[in-house]
């Protein structure tokens, strides 16, 4: 699995809409915990605009092993592609 943080690409202080770009720009499904995110996928979906994905955990209901867990478990079974324009909620 290969992944990338906001901090390492140096977009760590980009707003919520900039960073889902920036994702989308380097085709990247973005994972957040952040709620903000899935008002900015809302839109997007409701806009048909692209974006490259976003999979969302709530901080307060799932562990960071169950997070794990299912973000290997999704990185096998999808192609990112086919996460496009889709919002996924974890736990799975």
């Amino acid at each position: 699995m290969d992944v990338l943080t906001a901090y390492e690409d140096g977009a760590s202080e980009l707003e919520d809409p900039a960073l889902l770009d920036r994702a989308t720009e380097l085709q990247r499904i973005l994972f957040t915990q952040d709620d903000d995110f899935l008002a900015e996928t809302a839109n997007r979906q409701q806009s048909e605009e692209p974006f490259s994905g976003v999979i969302y955990a709530h901080q307060l209901r799932v562990s960071v092993g169950d997070c794990i867990r299912d973000l290997e478990l999704i990185a096998e079974v999808y192609e990112p592609h086919e996460l496009a324009g889709q919002a996924m909620f974890l736990p799975l």
